[in-house]
């Protein structure tokens, strides 16, 4: 772990600055940063390992549910206050541009999920994650405990990849490796439930041939050397193949049952892939909001899954799903968390944990400004069926980690 200080400043501000948000004020917070893929023969390893099989990691990924019930009598009044003046991040394409009004609620192309190798470094899972507005158009936001491994000795989750837009093992934008990671130290050293969140810049998205899915038969062939340090690099993911296999050459000694010449020859291969490009120019970025009212209504957009304490399943996790509600004080002292803020909502925690809170969403442009991610949820009024989100309640300390991780630029791995 990497411990920095971060210190924010002031951002220009404009098109959804009409909606009624300020200006930023300046924070400053302790900020840990941890490196996921922190080289491009790395990132490429990881890419190949859930390309591999027709995607079968992507397909057979199950919903996240470390920390996921919030015990609802540790849900009570309170919570958190501004810590600076209210500030604001323009969204991706939205820096010059005024805000439209629709009816229609129009879901964003900027979430998606997280996949990454559970606890047990075995088991895949997923997580809900959204792209927003960074420098170099390379940033995610997601919960904490999506990124930050809070089951084992482990900094970080294994093999982390952010697929916009994913459904039943298709990527239709690519997949964008995780390259390095940023929270707040009080998350990364004590787990502090206020402090949540992550923001992890990715590496431009890959892309394999045949709609995105199957690299077995689409192979390059590399030398020796290039291909064990390819292995070297990851060697516990899919990364490459090799092909030993006799071969007619002149000048051997060696001849076969026809009296042909013939010696063993070894070829190696790596699977080919295709830059798919910069994650902000291909399905945008939202803005970012801190130090926001209390009362304020969002939209929540997140794939959640799994069953109310009921039994019964509401979502199947496979499509992007929405609710919308105010905003409310909220703590919770069974996750160290006295400042968070929370919504109604029916979401199930399985799978919406990263779940995206959007404030002044606009449904014609699909932008917004993110506002909070789901951390947990809760059944508050004991009828077993869940009623509440809660998040981080997103102040200028998180501001500073945000600034610490949205100036930094990744690069193609292709």
């Amino acid at each position: 772990m990497k411990r920095i200080v971060a210190f924010g400043g002031v951002v220009a501000a404009a098109g959804l600055l009409a909606a009624g948000l300020t200006a930023p004020a300046q924070a400053s917070g302790d900020v840990a940063s941890d490196p996921l893929a922190s080289t491009g023969i790395a990132a490429w390893g990881v890419a190949g390992f859930w390309y591999a099989q027709d995607g079968a990691n992507l397909v057979n990924a199950t919903p996240y549910n470390a920390e996921t019930k919030v015990v609802a009598k540790h849900i009570s009044k309170g919570g958190p206050a501004p810590d600076s003046k209210p500030g604001i991040v323009p969204a991706i394409g939205d820096e010059k541009k005024t805000a439209a009004k629709s009816k229609n609620i129009n879901l964003p192309k900027t979430t998606g999920k997280v996949f990454f190798v559970g606890a047990d470094d075995k088991t895949p899972h997923w997580c809900t994650a959204t792209s927003v507005q960074s420098a170099y158009h390379n940033l995610v936001a997601t919960a904490g405990h999506c990124v930050y491994d809070t089951e084992s000795n482990a900094a970080t989750l294994k093999n982390w990849v952010f697929v916009p837009g994913y459904y039943q093992g298709k990527t239709p934008w690519g997949i964008y490796v995780g390259k390095q990671a940023f929270t707040h130290y009080d998350y990364d050293v004590y787990e502090d439930g206020d402090r949540d969140y992550a923001f992890v810049t990715v590496y431009n998205g890959l892309k394999a041939p045949h709609d995105g899915r199957d690299v077995e038969h689409t192979f390059v062939e590399v030398s020796e050397d290039a291909y064990n340090k390819y292995r070297a690099a990851a060697p516990n993911v899919y990364v490459a193949d090799s092909w030993t296999h006799k071969e007619q050459v002149k000048d051997v000694d060696d001849v076969d049952k026809d009296g042909n010449k013939t010696e063993l020859i070894t070829k190696y291969y790596v699977a080919k892939f295709t830059d798919a490009g910069r994650l902000g120019d291909n399905v945008g970025g939202q803005g970012l909001a801190y130090n926001q009212k209390i009362g304020s209504p969002v939209f929540v957009f997140g794939y959640p899954s799994g069953s109310h304490p009921d039994g019964q399943h509401a979502f199947s996790g496979k499509t992007l799903k929405w609710s919308y509600g105010k905003t409310f004080k909220a703590t919770a002292a069974s996750i160290k968390a006295e400042e968070l803020q929370g919504v109604k909502s029916s979401f199930t925690g399985e799978g919406s944990l990263g779940s995206a809170w959007l404030l002044k969403y606009n449904n014609g442009r699909r932008l917004g400004y993110l506002n909070g991610v789901t951390i947990g949820v809760s059944d508050t009024d004991g009828n077993d069926r869940y009623d509440t989100s809660v998040s981080p309640y997103f102040d200028g300390e998180l501001f500073g980690v945000y600034s610490a991780a949205k100036n930094l630029w990744s690069g193609s791995i292709a």
